[in-house]
């Protein structure tokens, strides 16, 4: 093995390139790229190299080698981090966060514009305006859009050749440009310039541009418009009061912190847009084998912004990193024009960095000193009750329930560091399972879950699964794993009546745990949270199976108008209340007579 490894060093070509490091058990334990990689790992075997505790640790155990040439240092700084972003390699830093920020996408490469929610930026010739922190932010700007300026939503080639419009142009969230006449192009461009205006954070030319157009109506004496446009000014100067978004490509940098000591590490981001911070990003590190800060931080920036990340103008860091200049260049072709990465040793840029610096102290001591005592007097048992690579610090547990089979759901409730986290929660409507099925219900769950996880970021994904059941509904959720490629994931279940822990690999061998057991106790807690988020979502499905039932008996409503008068009005009993005129401008007149016929016997009681 050690001559053949000799053998590659012999031959390493004088060539920039990524090489990968293995142990003896085939398995990557280091990525790295070189600008020649004949003189980059060979100076990982010279004697006269400096002592370094993590370097030595890792040329003890490299018992293979790898390289893959590049034309450019440029290629081999993506390719590595690409490669550390998909082997998780043990002497690489690896960057995990669960956090993934949306934007909104407007498609200005359209001819009619649509904007939507995305939570990634491709180079596609589209305006992305972002990331919206938090991120419910990013919905109630795109409901403000759709109310105040119409622009569509739908993914349909525009022609103009529709007969009818489709139900947002008759609740007046879209100018309806696919049918001829209802808007010109003109109307549709000018929107869409307003939503550029609102979005990149030009309120103030945004509103003179509105005044305008409320005076020239109120001038006509088109009272009407005018007051629709006053309506507007005071949005968009509500909005510029509460803006946290930027449009991409505007001036903004990315400020880097953090705070170590020993093997563990807490890494802050505060994100600055138009000259204010608006949001942050954390990261930790538990086992880090030694700390070189150069070191860190080149390998922290790749993994970052290999990430569909919005890419900054300025990025700061507090030590200075031996490649800059190469992913000053990565970036800057990525982003289209220059970027800079500087570590700034006084002014206001260095204030900040201080700012941010404090920051990273007090999440560590959080993290550290407070949440992850409590949570290490439990997991770290877990860790070894159940066999576990690491410490399982974010478990998600699902459940399934429905009565007789109808209205299946099922929820999946999140744990972290043995607290639950509501934020992360999710809920199911199971639409392939007809009948009292709770194996392919479960199956479907989980399929649908992780498939969304493995497109969104492969990174959030738990250290442990946990299921509510037995042997059959675990052997439906590794199915599921299985079919997305995630044989590896973790998996366990608890059954309800015996309080039997079943884990995948060992079905035969299941666990009982005594019942004063704070593991058999956190069991408990996750399984009845799911059981409780499934039973409360499953009730509130059951309720709106009743009123769409009762709507249906009413002649002239069919799912159409169902869902028109869901989303109009939002409850049974404002249906039942409303009146001819409220009703007329969803339903049409003739039906809007018959709601009101059928429900004013129960309002006369």
């Amino acid at each position: 093995m050690l001559s053949m490894l000799q053998e590659k060093l012999d031959s390493l070509p004088n060539q920039p390139g990524v090489y990968l490091y293995r142990d003896g058990a085939g398995r990557i334990i280091y990525v790295g790229k070189a600008r020649s990689l004949r003189n980059r790992v060979r100076s990982y075997f010279h004697e006269s190299r400096s002592p370094d505790p993590k370097t030595d640790r890792l040329v003890a155990e490299i018992a293979d080698l790898e390289y893959i040439v590049t034309d450019s240092e440029v290629e081999a700084l993506i390719l590595e981090s690409t490669l550390v972003k998909n082997n998780q390699p043990r002497y690489n830093i690896n960057l995990k966060d669960d956090k993934s920020f949306p934007y909104l996408k407007l498609t200005v490469n359209e001819p009619y514009p649509r904007i939507f929610i995305t939570r990634r930026i491709r180079r596609d010739g589209a305006l992305y305006f972002g990331p919206f922190l938090p991120a419910g932010y990013a919905r109630r700007t795109l409901k403000l859009v759709n109310k105040y300026f119409k622009l569509r939503t739908c993914n349909l080639e525009i022609d103009g050749g529709l007969p009818r419009p489709c139900l947002d142009y008759q609740m007046k969230r879209c100018l309806g440009p696919c049918v001829s006449g209802l808007c010109t192009k003109a109307e549709y461009d000018r929107a869409v310039e307003d939503v550029k205006l609102l979005l990149s954070g030009r309120t103030d030319d945004l509103v003179r541009q509105l005044e305008e157009r409320m005076a020239a109506a109120a001038a006509s004496l088109n009272y009407e418009s005018a007051a629709v446009f006053r309506d507007w000014i005071t949005m968009v100067r509500d909005i510029s009061e509460r803006q946290k978004m930027i449009l991409a490509g505007e001036e903004d940098s990315d400020l880097y912190g953090y705070h170590q000591e020993g093997s563990r590490l807490a890494l802050q981001v505060f994100v600055m847009r138009s000259g204010r911070i608006v949001g942050r990003r954390e990261f930790y590190w538990e086992d880090l084998i030694s700390f070189d800060p150069a070191e860190f931080f080149s390998s922290a920036l790749k993994q970052y912004y290999l990430q569909d990340t919005f890419t900054p103008n300025e990025i700061y860091i507090p030590s200075d990193i031996e490649d800059a200049e190469v992913l000053e260049t990565w970036l800057s072709e990525r982003k289209g024009r220059r970027v800079h990465i500087r570590s700034p040793k006084r002014g206001l840029k260095a204030g900040l960095l201080e700012l941010v610096t404090r920051n990273a102290k007090m999440a560590f001591e959080t993290r550290f000193r407070v949440l992850r005592p409590m949570g290490a007097e439990l997991l770290e048992p877990l860790q070894s009750l159940l066999g576990l690579d690491s410490l399982p610090r974010r478990i998600e547990t699902f459940d399934v329930s429905h009565v007789q089979g109808a209205d299946t759901v099922a929820s999946m409730v999140v744990c972290e560091n043995g607290a639950m986290k509501r934020s992360a929660y999710r809920k199911f409507k199971i639409e392939s399972v007809k009948g009292p099925d709770d194996y392919a219900a479960m199956r479907e769950s989980v399929h649908r879950h992780y498939e969304n996880v493995l497109e969104e970021d492969e990174s959030r994904l738990p250290d442990l699964v946990l299921i509510d059941g037995g042997k059959g509904q675990l052997a439906a959720a590794v199915a599921a794993l299985e079919d997305l490629g995630l044989e590896s994931q973790p998996v366990a279940a608890i059954a309800k009546r015996e309080e039997t822990i079943f884990v995948k690999g060992m079905e035969e061998r299941p666990l009982q745990l005594p019942k004063e057991s704070p593991l058999l106790h956190l069991f408990q807690t996750m399984r009845d949270e799911a059981h409780r988020f499934a039973v409360a979502y499953h009730r509130k499905r059951r309720e709106l199976r009743d009123f769409d039932s009762e709507l249906l008996e009413i002649p002239g409503i069919g799912e159409v108008r169902r869902k028109v008068l869901l989303r109009a009005f939002g409850s049974l009993e404002r249906v039942r209340s409303a009146g001819f005129d409220e009703l007329a401008p969803y339903v049409g007149p003739k039906v809007a007579q018959a709601i009101v016929a059928h429900f004013k016997p129960i309002l006369d009681r």
